[in-house]
């Protein structure tokens, strides 16, 4: 009996009404010929303390395999189990005596509850298997011809019986209908709280007691028709009295006191319907009862009070439902929400009132859900928070975001279509989204707890997986458009500011917290928008102010910049390589390293892999930069061979520019075309980034601040020299590259080739001319990191102008089914070169 899903505790109910171990073992079922029938065995994992679970279980034999039993129970074809939290069987053997099986794994429950019900003839899908009424349960009772249950008169001398009634009553289901009907038909509960009345008025104590222990038993009853008794004006308050009175408790609550004096109801906007007016207080007092009066029910009582849940939950659905119907209260709520003669203290009253009624939406069915947002959106919910949001008042605006984000979650294309109409109305400064990006930027909370939700609340709205999917994609093109002209700035503002020298300007927690929000939600952006913040961050030299973090105390946020870094070079796109090339990007991330010395840290580890993943795809552009720029800084790095493989692709690729007929190689060894990242630019980005950068939306090309240093001396650097070697060799088999002209930037300043004071104009073919997957360029043949098949014969080449020149470009090959679009792209080919192709 090792089985685990087998594994059980046996628990008997006592009567205290508590629950009590009497051992742990192995259950099994089977036909046990005493008993005649099928039965449930549970065998002890040792002998230890079967005395008392024997003397329990009555055995008239004590052989030795019945020594070891635990539980030898007949499966009764009448007996109504119960199975509980997918891991619990209960059930009633005779009457007063309750027996619960708590399995260690739910699969075993599953096993022995098929079993029973196999017995029984019932479907195991369902979670009790007699119903609650039984005729065969009528033997039970002592008086077989009595329609239900007698209760005994309701005086104060037997208060005692009738506690020891309910409680009795609690663990049959058969017997907890019949009191029910009882209480139900014969106005119990009123009488029993006139008793409530007398016995305050006596102070008889040990009376108090026993209501306490009636009316608990009461709500454990589960029946609506009981609460709607217990729960109406006139008895909720004695109700709520006799649960004061609590036997474990030295002194009596003070919860009619609390509700009565210290709980006040506030009409922000009257309310003229008497029977709203109603079941808002009685919400209100039942929610209290639920949370606060009642002890937290134990793992057997919590089924028993999910009709009082039920009824809190329908309530807030007719309260909901009223409100909404009610066009004056809404039409005069919102009137005097964004009135400027409202004072303040009213105002935080109407915003209160507005959250929670957003709250008990959530309540609601999906289709009245609906219909509820429609309304608030009609009344204009937008532009009233927007007004909120507006004012000085941090608790005004703490519960306008909290409205906010019921709305956003909801439906965020509502929220989007509303902020791209005000935007051709309004100035920048007082659209909604640019509002709640200031107040995530001036979050005084040293946590920064309101700023992490206004983050999340962005980030859902920016997110293109739920903007509406329609044949044009309209909602997505038109809404990230707006986003990175209207308000993206106001995001980057304080990383722009911050970041304006080497070093940040402020390196404080509490902006360091609120750059990494930024970064985290920049980001998200760079793995989501493709064109859209490629654009922005090369046009506004994004990625070089977010390096200068990396020399930030903080290193959580120095992680965070080289996080931003690490999913660009993920796209493994070339525009990001030349990019980063071009302004000497790895510059900071290598200092970093060097700074961070020896110590084995998330720093070092995190940009180590950096790096190991360009040498595994192979990434030739990056490869060659950085070990030309940055190799003598790295060299003595052999704890890892992250870098020396680094410099073997290099020199590979190197040999292949020395040497062409390597390249004839490529096409036998690699198994399939080296195919770019899976996401593939569309039309529309194809034709932006084929646009000169002078007509960018922008108007500026990004420049390096060193450029503007520059003398007129011309190094070649040995990227250069190798090309210049290649162009001899090259026949007309080859890919014909461009020749073009690209302004470098002063070289590092730190143990690297160049001094210091060596200033260069750098003019050469840019790396980015061969590049993975094109016929001429450098490769290792068969290595890990150049998967593709063998190339087509013609090989696509673009242009793009920048200020500094042409620059020359060859993309990747498309899938094999572009092979049309190749062909058309072609003819876009200078004539001297389209020539070279046909040959």
């Amino acid at each position: 009996m090792t089985d685990t899903r087998r594994r059980v505790k046996v628990y008997t109910l006592n009567e205290d009404r508590q629950w009590d171990d009497r051992g742990t073992g192995h259950v099994s079922s089977g036909y046990v010929e005493r008993l005649k029938g099928m039965s449930l065995l549970v065998r002890a994992e040792s002998d230890e303390g079967v005395s008392s679970a024997f003397s329990l279980l009555q055995y008239h034999s004590m052989d030795t395999e019945k020594s070891s039993l635990l539980l030898e129970s007949k499966i009764n074809p009448n007996t109504a189990y119960q199975k509980q939290q997918d891991t619990l069987i209960v059930w009633s053997e005779a009457e007063n005596y309750d027996l619960a099986l708590s399995f260690q794994e739910k699969a075993g429950c599953d096993e022995i509850w098929e079993k029973i019900c196999q017995v029984q003839g019932k479907d195991p899908s369902v979670d009790i298997t007699q119903d609650l009424v039984d005729e065969s349960e009528e033997e039970r009772f002592d008086d077989m011809s009595s329609p239900g249950l007698e209760l005994p008169s309701c005086e104060l001398s037997r208060l005692e019986e009738i506690a020891e009634l309910v409680a009795s009553s609690l663990p049959s289901p058969l017997r907890r209908e019949k009191l029910a009907l009882a209480l139900e038909n014969e106005g119990y509960i009123k009488k029993l709280l006139e008793l409530f009345h007398v016995c305050e008025d006596l102070e008889n104590i040990e009376g108090l007691h026993h209501l306490y222990e009636i009316i608990k038993g009461i709500f454990l009853l589960n029946r609506t028709a009981l609460f709607e008794v217990m729960f109406s004006e006139e008895c909720i308050m004695d109700v709520i009295g006799c649960l004061e009175y609590d036997p474990a408790l030295s002194q009596p609550r003070k919860h009619r006191e609390f509700l009565t004096k210290t709980a006040k109801f506030k009409e922000v906007i009257p309310i003229s319907d008497p029977e709203l007016k109603q079941k808002i207080h009685q919400t209100y007092r039942v929610q209290y009862i639920q949370d606060m009066v009642l002890p937290t029910p134990s793992v057997f009582e919590e089924n028993m009070l999910s009709t009082l849940h039920s009824f809190i939950f329908f309530n807030k659905v007719e309260i909901v439902g009223m409100l909404q119907e009610d066009e004056k209260f809404l039409t005069d709520l919102f009137a005097q929400l964004t009135d400027e003669a409202t004072d303040e203290e009213k105002r935080q009253e109407l915003v209160n009132f507005l959250k929670e009624f957003c709250a008990f939406s959530q309540t609601l069915q999906p289709q009245n859900r609906d219909a509820f947002f429609k309304t608030l959106s009609n009344m204009g919910i937008l532009p009233a928070l927007e007004v909120i949001l507006g004012m000085d008042d941090t608790q005004v605006r703490s519960a306008a975001t909290d409205i906010f984000s019921y709305l956003v979650e909801y439906n965020p294309s509502m929220v989007r279509e509303f902020v791209m109409q005000e935007a051709q109305q309004n100035d920048d400064d007082i659209l909604l989204i640019n509002l709640i990006i200031e107040h995530m930027i001036c979050d005084t909370d040293p946590e920064l707890g309101g700023a992490v939700q206004l983050m999340g609340l962005l980030r859902t709205l920016v997110d293109p997986e739920n903007m509406l999917a329609t044949a044009n994609k309209t909602e997505k093109t038109e809404f990230l458009g707006f986003f990175y002209k209207h308000c993206m700035h106001v995001l980057t503002a304080p990383l722009l500011a911050n970041t304006t020298e080497d070093k940040p300007s402020k390196d404080d927690f509490q902006t360091a917290q609120l750059l990494a929000l930024v970064l985290e939600l920049l980001t998200f952006c760079v793995e989501h928008h493709t064109y859209h913040i490629k654009n922005y961050i090369i046009n506004k030299d994004i990625l070089r102010r977010v390096l200068v973090l990396m020399a930030s105390k903080h290193a959580f946020l120095a992680l965070c910049a080289l996080r931003f870094k690490r999913k660009i070079i993920g796209l493994k796109d070339e525009f990001y390589n030349r990019y980063i090339m071009k302004s000497f990007l790895f510059e900071p991330v290598v200092k970093a390293f060097l700074n961070n010395g020896s110590r084995y840290n998330l720093m070092n580890s995190a940009i180590i892999e950096m790096f190991e993943f360009i040498r595994v795809e192979d990434i030739k552009s990056l490869t060659a930069h950085v070990i030309e720029n940055y190799w003598k800084a790295l060299e003595d790095v052999d704890y890892v061979q992250t870098f020396k493989g680094l410099k073997l692709r290099f020199e590979q690729q190197r040999e292949r520019q020395d040497n062409p007929k390597l390249d004839s190689m490529r096409s036998i060894l690699r198994n399939h075309r080296y195919r770019r990242d899976a996401r593939t630019l569309e039309d529309e980005e194809e034709m932006w980034f084929n646009t000169d950068e002078d007509d960018m939306e922008d108007g500026e090309a990004v420049v390096s601040p060193s450029d503007k240093t520059k003398n007129d001396d011309d190094i070649m650097d040995p990227i250069s020299k190798f090309m210049e070697r290649k162009k001899l060799k090259e026949s007309e088999e080859k890919e014909v590259l461009l020749k073009t002209n690209l302004s470098g930037r002063q070289s590092p300043s730190f143990k690297l080739s160049l001094s210091s004071g060596t200033k260069t104009n750098l003019t050469s073919q840019s790396p980015a001319t061969n590049l993975p997957g094109s016929p001429g360029s450098p490769g290792s043949p068969g290595s890990p990191g150049s998967p593709g098949s063998v190339p087509k014969n013609t090989s696509q080449t673009a242009a793009i102008t920048t200020k500094g020149g042409l620059v020359g470009l060859v993309d990747y090959p498309d899938d094999d089914e572009d092979d049309d679009e190749d062909e058309d792209k072609e003819d876009t080919l200078p004539l001297s070169k389209k020539a070279k192709f046909e040959s």
